[in-house]
């Protein structure tokens, strides 16, 4: 897989594999305000553009997503990016007991909504899983 860079800055970072058809975002701490939907924006509209399928979460390092970020992921960017086409999310687990019950949540949430996910310890076994779909 060889990934294209589209950020990496001290919050976050965000690429993408055409070839692979899936986006890659890292949150490396606490995000200020806007920036997780910049984020997650930027990864959509990659996703739209090449019609990829598969999304990898690196959230190894969330304490928390904000409750105003957690309500538009889930009434904005999930309804756009299901519509996409979205429909394999592999998640790296936050070290967090905070982080993790919230993600575990989430998890739960897109599930629901028919997204197939699964979490993982690494971004390696994430990868190698988005590879096999």
């Amino acid at each position: 897989m060889k990934e294209t860079e589209l950020i990496n800055d001290e919050c976050m970072g965000l690429w993408y594999d055409p070839a692979s058809k899936y986006v890659h975002h890292k949150i490396k701490k606490s995000l200020p305000k806007g920036a997780f939907e910049k984020l997650l924006s930027m990864g959509a509209d990659y996703l739209e553009k090449y019609k990829m399928i598969k999304w990898l979460s690196d959230d190894s390092n969330v304490v928390a997503i904000t409750k105003d970020d957690a309500e538009w992921g889930d009434k904005v960017w999930a309804t756009r990016v299901i519509k996409a086409g979205f429909k394999y999310w592999a998640v790296v687990m936050p070290t967090s007991a905070m982080g993790s019950l919230q993600i575990n949540r989430f998890v739960k949430e897109y599930r629901e909504k028919g997204v197939t996910v699964e979490v993982f310890n690494s971004v390696d076994a994430a990868k190698a899983w988005l590879e096999s779909k």
